[in-house]
């Protein structure tokens, strides 16, 4: 690494970007383990409640594919400056809504707004060495994996002590501090790009076009990543009913049980180099079909549901480094594009697993959502095969 990148990209700043990371991707799963208490105050039914995480996981793939591209010719910092007041005015919308459509519009917001993940992603990237690129994403992604974890868990709780209302409080509050923070200690980078935005966003299909290595990479990405979020989509629904009767709180606490996700991404940043990304992923892929079956042996009872979500994180995070230490190898003057590309597939399939796996628990309950799991996995593994990175 050289003197200039070691001062720019130093611990403190990689800390607070790893940080800022955790706090901007847990806006988009707050909402999971409160749709119960959003459904009763609201008078909704789940199929209804189902629009309320897919708004927020559809609002972040269209970020991705219109906001995304602006970090390869815009200063990132004044990027992130600009959506982190998108963030915060978002949530104090979603704080006072009245209405389905309200809540709805407001969580399409947010995630819109959270595109500040996937601006501080490839800028920490774009500011390391090949070498140290699996380490600093792993470091990003272990961020990752703890915002969304803890936020089910923070969420549960505020929910449960103070309303569901309270949550889009905090998310606004947290979202304020950290775009202050950022603004204050990014770096300025100086982008090389200077296409017109139009342009700009068409050359993203110039790219998938380009490079079979990123179709193939958010292909699987996106069918793992429909299946963690129909588990989590559902989980609270799951556990408010017999045998477990779990409240709010009760369900967020799962989120603490899941950190084991962060083992998962700081393995895989390690040993990524080593192994190669395809062989990593394929490993992670069985340990989240493993963990997917064991939920759904042993649905109804508490030590089925710990072991299997233990294992589904595990793997779902480990595959997630791998994958992105590929993507950002192919075409380093295009990073945030490459990236945004990938994370467009990744959430539209959150979204779509998201939707999927409510409507699979309303007709078949906690099994339904279990085989469609399943089913997308092993597409996913299928999909990696055909990589030969």
């Amino acid at each position: 690494m050289s003197k200039a990148t070691t001062e720019v990209l130093s611990t403190g700043r990689l800390l607070l970007m790893s940080s800022a990371v955790s706090a901007t991707a847990a806006n988009l799963y707050y909402n999971q383990p409160i749709l119960p208490k959003i459904g009763a105050e609201l008078g909704l039914t789940s199929e209804q409640l189902g629009a309320v995480p897919a708004a927020g996981q559809i609002g972040y793939a269209v970020a991705l594919l219109l906001l995304s591209p602006l970090g390869d010719t815009l200063p990132r910092r004044r990027l992130i400056a600009i959506l982190s007041i998108m963030l915060v005015l978002s949530s104090f919308v979603a704080f006072s809504a009245s209405s389905l459509i309200a809540l709805v519009v407001a969580c399409f917001a947010i995630g819109l707004s959270a595109n500040i993940t996937q601006q501080l992603i490839p800028f920490a990237a774009s500011l390391s060495t090949p070498e140290t690129k699996g380490k600093v994403i792993g470091t990003l992604m272990t961020g990752l994996t703890v915002g969304i974890l803890l936020s089910r868990t923070l969420s549960g709780f505020i929910g449960e002590q103070f309303g569901w209302r309270a949550v889009f409080m905090m998310s606004a509050s947290i979202a304020m501090v950290f775009g202050v923070l950022l603004y204050a200690f990014l770096p300025t980078n100086t982008p090389t790009t200077k296409i017109p935005y139009l342009k700009l966003v068409a050359s993203m299909a110039t790219l998938i076009k380009q490079h079979a290595t990123l179709r193939t990479s958010a292909l699987t990405g996106a069918l793992w990543f429909a299946s963690f979020n129909a588990l989590w989509a559902t989980l609270a629904l799951h556990v408010s009913e017999s045998p477990f009767n779990y409240n709010a709180q009760q369900a967020g606490m799962f989120g603490v049980i899941a950190l084991a996700g962060v083992i998962g991404a700081k393995v895989s940043g390690s040993l990524v180099s080593k192994f190669g990304s395809r062989n990593m992923i394929s490993m992670a892929l069985v340990i989240i079909t493993a963990g997917f079956v064991i939920s759904g042996l042993f649905a109804d009872t508490l030590a089925g549901l710990i072991v299997g979500i233990i294992l589904i994180d595990l793997g779902v995070f480990s595959a997630q480094v791998s994958n992105q230490v590929r993507v950002f190898s192919i075409d380093p003057q295009a990073q945030s594009r490459i990236n945004g590309i990938y994370m467009l597939g990744y959430y539209l399939g959150g979204a779509f697993g998201s939707f999927v796996g409510i409507q699979a628990f309303e007709r078949a309950g906690w099994i339904g959502v279990v085989g469609f799991s399943i089913a997308v996995v092993v597409l996913s593994f299928i999909a990696n095969r055909s990589n030969k990175q």
